[in-house]
């Protein structure tokens, strides 16, 4: 199965109409929107640079009526690039034993880190098989995109469940592929470090080319991104028009953060998907939206 239906899938076996989940915002959209295909409402939780994401969680649990009964966890994160530490995923299992509450973890960028950080899975926590699943996918570990080929672990009943509604859905990837999906995990194991070793040269060509055109972008840890706070020059614009003006006036594709939910406005994410020629030519249109602006 693909990550991305899994995941909606599992919200049809986690929720129904009337329920409802917490989730992240800004997120990945189909996070926000898997619930709500569901027939669930949806709680989104504030998280960015300036934020206690469990102290947020909290308070939503606090005021969310009904009850939650799904928390929906990322990290390492998209958008943000977010990451958290072992200790983080053990405060949210506490949490979710005590709250009788499920949570699901999308661990897309689980091989996608850099400068020694290694992201935990919310499986290494003691009981976390009690209340969470994890979601894997090999999209960026092993560049199979458009392969749709995951895996969901954790709590057995939840894994069953899937597996038994995926048996009702559809066939089963094509078999090809999945003997390719075994093959890439049981004979190349350096892959994601190859993978990821691309993806941090790209990060630096990126985060390095943009400060010396003005413009200073946090240095992620993990993911194939980078989130970006709008330059203050622009910040009246808003992400969409800003994006927009980048892409007429600078060439340059980004993805604007309001996109990503309402706590995404005032960022942009780049997605490190060109090689490092392509990066600097990017760098060099978009310094020359930020010179004209300066100008003005």
């Amino acid at each position: 199965m693909g990550a991305k239906e899994g995941f909606v899938h599992l919200m049809w076996v986690l929720l129904e109409p009337g329920d409802a989940a917490l989730v992240p915002s800004p997120s990945y959209p189909i996070h926000i929107h898997g619930p709500v295909l569901a027939g669930a409402s949806v709680f989104q939780v504030p998280m960015g640079p300036e934020e206690d994401l469990f102290a947020n969680l909290e308070e939503a649990w606090e005021r969310a009526r009904p009850r939650p009964r799904v928390i929906v966890l990322s990290f390492p994160h998209n958008p943000t690039t977010a990451t958290v530490d072992l200790e983080t995923m053990e405060r949210v299992v506490s949490f979710a034993r005590q709250h009788d509450v499920v949570v699901v973890h999308d661990f897309a960028y689980a091989d996608l880190a850099f400068d020694g950080y290694e992201p935990p899975s919310i499986l290494q926590v003691p009981g976390a098989d009690e209340v969470a699943v994890e979601l894997y996918t090999l999209t960026k570990s092993f560049s199979m995109a458009g392969w749709r080929v995951g895996f969901l672990c954790g709590n057995a009943r939840l894994v069953a469940a899937l597996g038994r509604l995926k048996s009702w859905l559809d066939y089963g990837t094509f078999q090809p592929i999945q003997i390719a999906a075994i093959t890439a995990m049981n004979e190349a194991p350096e892959t994601p470090f190859e993978v990821a070793e691309v993806y941090r040269s790209r990060r630096d060509a990126l985060c390095d080319g943009l400060a010396r055109v003005g413009w200073h972008v946090p240095r992620p840890r993990a993911t194939m991104f980078a989130w970006a706070r709008m330059p203050d020059a622009f910040a009246g614009l808003g992400s969409l028009a800003f994006a927009e003006r980048l892409a007429r006036e600078g060439r340059v594709a980004v993805s604007p953060g309001v996109g990503f939910g309402p706590g995404g406005e005032g960022f942009v994410r780049f997605a490190l998907v060109e090689n490092e020629q392509r990066i600097r030519q990017a760098v060099r249109g978009i310094g020359g939206v930020l010179a004209g602006e300066r100008s003005r």
